[in-house]
C-alpha cells in the first residue's frame, strides 16, 4: 500500500469514478503498478486522460517514491464533493463501471477511433 500525499479522491455527482486533485494535509491511499508495457500505458492514458508525476510513500517505511496519477485539473468542479468510498463504489456503481470500460474497449476496436482528449 502507497500513500500519496496532499491529495484527496473526491466523489463526482454523475460519474461512476472518483476524482484525485491536490489538497494540503489530505492524502490518498492506493497501488502502483508496475510492469505495464508501453501499449497499456498508452491505453490508460486513453481512458483516463492526464497522467501526472506524484510522491508517494511505502506505508511500511515512508520510503519516497515517484509515481504517475491521474489528477484532475478541475480544482473548482461544482461536481466534486466529499470523500469517495470503494466500499459504496463497489456497491452502487460498480456494475455500470464496468459497463463502461467495455464500451471503451470496443471503440478501441474500432478503426476509426479518435482519442478523447486532442
Amino acid at each position: 500500500m502507497l500513500l500519496c500525499w496532499c491529495s484527496h479522491r473526491f466523489s463526482i455527482k454523475g460519474r461512476v469514478y472518483p476524482a484525485i486533485l491536490p489538497v494540503e494535509n489530505k492524502q490518498v491511499v492506493g497501488k502502483v503498478l508496475v510492469g505495464i508495457s508501453a501499449p497499456e500505458l498508452h491505453i490508460l492514458d486513453v481512458f483516463e486522460d492526464v497522467r501526472d508525476p506524484v510522491d508517494v510513500y511505502r506505508e511500511d517505511n515512508l520510503e519516497k517514491l515517484l509515481a504517475y496519477a491521474y489528477v484532475s485539473g478541475n480544482k473548482s468542479d461544482p461536481n466534486l464533493y466529499g470523500e469517495w468510498d470503494f466500499e459504496e463504489w463497489k456497491q452502487i456503481h460498480k456494475n455500470d463501471f464496468v459497463n463502461m470500460t467495455v464500451g471503451f474497449k470496443e471503440e478501441l476496436e474500432q478503426p476509426e477511433f479518435k482519442t478523447r482528449v486532442e
